[in-house]
């Protein structure tokens, strides 16, 4: 149990056009939040975003939940993590995802298969960029270095740059049994995204039960308020409904198989068949409303603000609060966590 989670926003990625968070970002460290995470799909990245961000502040540290594997060599991702830590004076903090099947291979032209093995080797590659103790080499099939074919010139080499850390904490992404595993035995931290905190060890306790001290599990709560519980419980189903539905193939779901190990494995085997026929209002309508309002906080401000103690009282350590813009809302909660 922790008595007083870090508290931190999450910002997601670009859902239309061009979104400037700033103000909320700068209304977050004004309240004293501890981090701001943004986020990438199949359109707006990660890094770009978040080095806006940190241009304009100071103290909230920046992180990435999460960026894609498969979007760039492991060597790129850690000259990004270098440079926002760098300019930022220390702040930033590498979330990391495998994402899934159809963005890996239909949008970055990335193979999928093996992605605990692919995740391990990646890991490896950043942390021996950032720690900058000799030139970098992997012996792995997944990311070979120096390449194996070509021109065959290719050579080890060390960062020209010297990171102001050695090491830059890395949190994944995980939501099956044996990739929050993977992260409780490799990174830093795990940045689940659906959390029932009543039943996180029932859930996820096995596959955490090796995670080191200090181990911080970041888990995302989206918040919508509204006066009326009926209309809050809708617009929370709709993404629910896009991530259990569309979010993935027919044949490989994570986010469907996560809820259904929260025990709404028929209930999401529905959404799903109705969101791919087509049928997107009857799939919203049949995400239950217990899920909802287990992992979500819905509805008036004070019976959201009272439902925090779920969270405070549970093993998440950094709790960030997803579709929250507003000052005061964010001064509410902050002050609820803090009590």
């Amino acid at each position: 149990m922790v008595d007083r989670p870090a508290i931190g926003l999450n910002l997601g990625y670009w859902t239309r056009g061009p979104e400037d968070h700033t103000e909320t970002v700068l209304a977050a460290e004004r309240l004293g939040y501890d981090i701001v995470f943004t986020a990438e799909a199949y359109g707006s990245d990660a890094f770009g975003a978040l080095a806006w961000y940190g241009a304009r502040t100071s103290r909230i540290k920046l992180g990435t939940a999460v960026a894609q594997i498969p979007a760039r060599s492991p060597a790129a991702t850690a000259m990004h993590a270098l440079t926002i830590d760098g300019l930022s004076g220390g702040r930033f903090v590498l979330g990391l995802g495998a994402s899934g099947p159809q963005v890996a291979e239909g949008w970055y032209g990335a193979p999928f298969p093996k992605p605990l093995a692919r995740t391990r080797e990646y890991v490896d590659i950043v942390r021996k960029v950032i720690a900058r103790e000799a030139p970098v080499t992997s012996a792995g099939p997944h990311y070979p270095l120096p390449y194996p074919g070509g021109t065959r010139l290719g050579k080890p080499l060390k960062s020209i740059v010297t990171p102001i850390r050695d090491r830059i904490p890395i949190l994944l992404g995980a939501e099956g049994p044996r990739n929050v595993a993977l992260a409780a035995e490799i990174a830093d931290g795990w940045l689940p995204l659906f959390v029932d905190p009543e039943r996180l060890d029932e859930t996820f306790g096995a596959s955490l039960a090796g995670r080191p001290a200090g181990f911080d599990i970041a888990a995302t709560v989206s918040v919508v308020v509204r006066d009326d519980l009926a209309e809050a419980m809708t617009v929370a189903k709709v993404p629910l409904a896009f991530y259990i539905g569309g979010m993935g193939a027919r044949e490989k779901n994570f986010h469907l198989d996560l809820i259904g190990r929260l025990g709404y494995a028929a209930d999401a085997a529905q959404v799903q068949e109705l969101f791919l026929a087509g049928r997107r209002a009857e799939a919203i309508a049949a995400v239950p409303d217990e899920l909802v309002d287990a992992i979500a906080l819905i509805g008036p401000l004070d019976r959201i603000v009272e439902r925090l103690d779920r969270w405070r009282d549970s093993p998440v350590t950094t709790l960030l609060f997803s579709g929250v813009r507003d000052e005061p809302t964010l001064g509410r909660l902050a002050e609820r966590l803090r009590g």
